[in-house]
């Protein structure tokens, strides 16, 4: 194991994760977000160097952790050998087994080759995949000609609204993912539609591997064109800076699947895996 802390290394890195998209996309996020400040204190864990066959971001170890905290415990692996992958996963100071973590990649044997390891520690495992998803470049600023007057309002988000996003997000209602969004929030671009009491009604926010995630409109202004508003934002706003724009979506959610067919978003060849690993003698929390 070699833990990759040189600056000018960790750009070549992000350099040679380009070449291997679409697979790299959630490390290669997570290794941009290290190269342009790393707010969300990660670090890069390869098997070799410059040779590598695995690559893994995890939170620094150093950082301030809560064992329960499975949104903010999040490592992204990309692999060229599954083999080398195990065999990283096997070392025990690679991955943290004292808590509930979760595991993202856009690999087909990334959850064969986890579940196995983690079922001999002992380990639940539950994944969820999901179809890869990514915004060509948005060129010109979205059509907001439809916002008369100086309300409905497009602007970003704030961390004192992270209570709205965690009661509206299906993977919230929990003391864990309020304290992951609102970092969130601070971290990263967000976008959202305000009404006339500068309440947000239409949003989306990006994680910490530079993926949009939790797209949400309040059901009383669906149908207004904010949701496909705040989608274009975002993406403008992420490649204006360098991010390629990546998204991912559940199969049957079939409005979201028409949006970004209408935005000619292209679906991945690949899949969107996430695993979420919880030691037996946690699995009987509510809200893991």
């Amino acid at each position: 194991m070699l833990v990759l802390n040189c600056s000018t290394k960790l750009l070549i890195l992000e350099k040679m994760l380009k070449s291997c998209f679409p697979e790299s996309l959630k490390v290669y996020g997570a290794v941009m977000n290290i190269n342009r400040g790393n707010p969300f204190q990660k670090e890069v864990v390869l098997d070799s160097w410059p040779d590598f066959k695995v690559v893994i971001t995890r939170r620094q170890r150093e950082a301030e952790i809560d064992n329960l905290d499975h949104y903010t415990n999040a490592y992204a692996v990309f692999y060229k050998d599954v083999r080398a992958y195990r065999q990283l996963l096997e070392e025990c100071d690679v991955f943290n087994w004292n808590q509930v973590f979760q595991i993202q990649g856009l690999q087909s044997e990334l959850y064969d080759v986890s579940k196995a390891v983690a079922n001999s520690k002992q380990f639940n495992v539950k994944l969820t995949s999901f179809k890869a998803v990514h915004l060509s470049p948005v060129s010109t600023l979205p059509d907001t000609s439809f916002l008369k007057g100086p309300f409905p309002r497009l602007t970003y988000l704030s961390v004192a609204e992270a209570d709205l996003l965690n009661r509206t997000w299906s993977r919230g209602g929990n003391e864990q993912c309020l304290r992951y969004i609102a970092n969130l929030i601070a971290c990263f671009p967000s976008v959202c539609v305000r009404d006339e009491k500068g309440n947000p009604v239409s949003w989306s926010i990006t994680d910490q591997f530079a993926t949009i995630c939790h797209g949400y409109t309040l059901p009383e202004h669906r149908r207004k064109g904010y949701s496909r508003l705040v989608a274009l934002t975002l993406a403008r706003k992420l490649q204006s800076r360098g991010f390629p724009s990546q998204g991912n979506v559940l199969d049957d959610n079939m409005a979201s699947i028409s949006l970004l067919k209408s935005l000619h978003a292209e679906f991945l060849p690949c899949r969107f895996h996430r695993l979420i690993l919880t030691p037996a003698t946690l699995s009987g929390l509510p809200h893991l």
